[in-house]
């Protein structure tokens, strides 16, 4: 029933393409096809694993993913994921959805400072961060967000890379999706222990995902650095008032 769908399809394989694993339209997907927003989070989880999986072998395929990179900011995102399976059990289901939808619309911000940034220092790329904590740091978030939407990380990752590391968009974006496999994996791990995954539909759901992952990673490199943003920022924008909506509706159903 959901993969049917063609405007879905065309936003799933988006979300994939910006390296943001997915989570980002499985959850309030699933939550308007009437599934608990804690099982959607858990079942988004594993989706993201099969289609992280698939893009990362893509990217490594061509060249374009560094294991260091991956392993620095996934090391810490393994333990966080855990503390982000807990707060997803404990908040209401419209504090959920209202907190990621505004996190949508930090992520905007985020990219448009790094811009600035950059813009300053005549796009000078050179750190202005310890770069060890940067990576702590937003592997960390990365981990419990994971754990807390479903989202696998991607959607702090990308642009934490961007304004702490001086990664380029491009590099950010394929990066994420490698570390997107391990924090999918913890948060599985976690919500699989208190039997909040719904098995058969995640692994529909991630089935449905490969081609769009084996697509996106090779046109990626192909774009200009303004045109992946710009779809980035979009993307964003457009899911966080869907998102915002959702919890309307959860928060009218509770009173």
């Amino acid at each position: 029933m959901v993969t049917s769908s063609d405007w879905w399809f065309t936003l799933r394989n988006s979300s994939r393409f910006l390296g943001i694993g997915g989570g980002t339209i499985l959850v309030p997907i699933q939550v308007a096809l009437g599934y608990p927003p804690i099982k959607a989070v858990a079942t988004s989880s594993l989706a993201i694993v099969i289609t992280a999986i698939s893009g990362s072998i893509q990217n490594w395929r061509m060249g374009y993913l560094s294991f260091k990179r991956v392993i620095a900011l996934g090391f810490p995102a393994v333990v966080t994921a855990q503390l982000g399976v807990e707060i997803a059990a404990r908040i209401p289901s419209y504090i959920l959805l209202t907190t990621f939808g505004l996190l949508l619309l930090l992520n905007i911000y985020l990219v448009e400072l790094r811009k600035r940034i950059a813009h300053k220092q005549g796009q000078n790329q050179e750190q202005s961060f310890n770069p060890f904590l940067a990576r702590i740091f937003t592997g960390g978030m990365a981990g419990v967000l994971a754990g807390t939407f479903g989202v696998g990380g991607g959607v702090i990752m990308v642009p934490l890379q961007i304004l702490l590391l001086g990664e380029a968009i491009k590099v950010a974006i394929q990066t994420s999706l490698g570390v997107i496999i391990i924090t999918a994996i913890s948060a599985t791990i976690g919500h699989a222990a208190k039997g909040n995954i719904l098995w058969i539909e995640g692994i529909i759901l991630g089935l449905g995902g490969l081609i769009g992952a084996q697509i996106s990673t090779r046109f990626l490199p192909k774009l200009p650095d303004h045109v992946v943003s710009i779809a980035f920022k979009s993307l964003l924008a457009i899911l966080s008032v869907y998102i915002f909506f959702q919890a309307w509706q959860s928060f009218n159903l509770i009173n």
